[in-house]
């Protein structure tokens, strides 16, 4: 979630979890984002439930979050958060915005303002799946390097959690190389 959350940011139509449970074991899925994305509802904190391993977050041992708030500028600022083995708070602050004409396809920077001309700071953060509600979300990127399973609680249903690995995996994810993410609720 710190890096492509190039990582983050996002958000109005989803798709809900009956939408997902008839995806099981059929067919590959495009790996594109969700059709609209209300970014006020997005907005707020989220709670990292497993993502692919990458280098920036190798300190990180459980607890993470990102929390998302809107800017006046229709951007969002980011912070992203974990505990570290020795009970620590690592964080990371970033900004996000809109990339194109899906509302959904967002571009993330954690360098500083200073440098964000340059196209290489800014990272993809697409929400693939959405809940209806804004209870969970799922995001990845169009080369599939990344991967967030995220949840408005410390705890995501084990139901909806399977459906959304499954989903990820049909849209071309390396599932196997997911990394559930320890919740205690003490972040």
């Amino acid at each position: 979630m710190f890096r492509t959350l190039s990582l983050l940011s996002v958000l109005s139509a989803g798709l809900a979890l009956p939408a997902l449970a008839p995806a099981a074991g059929g067919a590959p899925l495009p790996n594109t984002s969700v059709p609209a994305l209300d970014l006020q509802r997005y907005a707020g904190k989220w709670y990292e439930q497993a993502s692919l391993p990458m280098f920036f977050t190798r300190a990180c041992v459980g607890d993470t979050t990102a929390q998302y708030t809107p800017q006046a500028d229709g951007t969002m600022a980011v912070r992203n958060r974990c505990r570290t083995a020795d009970g620590s708070h690592q964080q990371a602050d970033a900004v996000a915005r809109r990339a194109g004409q899906n509302p959904a396809e967002l571009e993330v920077r954690f360098a500083p303002r200073w440098l964000s001309w340059l196209p290489m700071v800014w990272g993809d953060y697409w929400v693939i799946a959405l809940d209806e509600d804004y209870q969970w979300a799922m995001v990845g990127t169009p080369g599939r390097d990344y991967l967030w399973i995220l949840s408005r609680a410390p705890q995501l249903e084990e139901q909806t959690y399977a459906a959304l690995v499954e989903r990820a995996r049909r849209m071309g994810y390396p599932v196997d190389k997911l990394h559930k993410t320890p919740q205690t609720g003490n972040d």
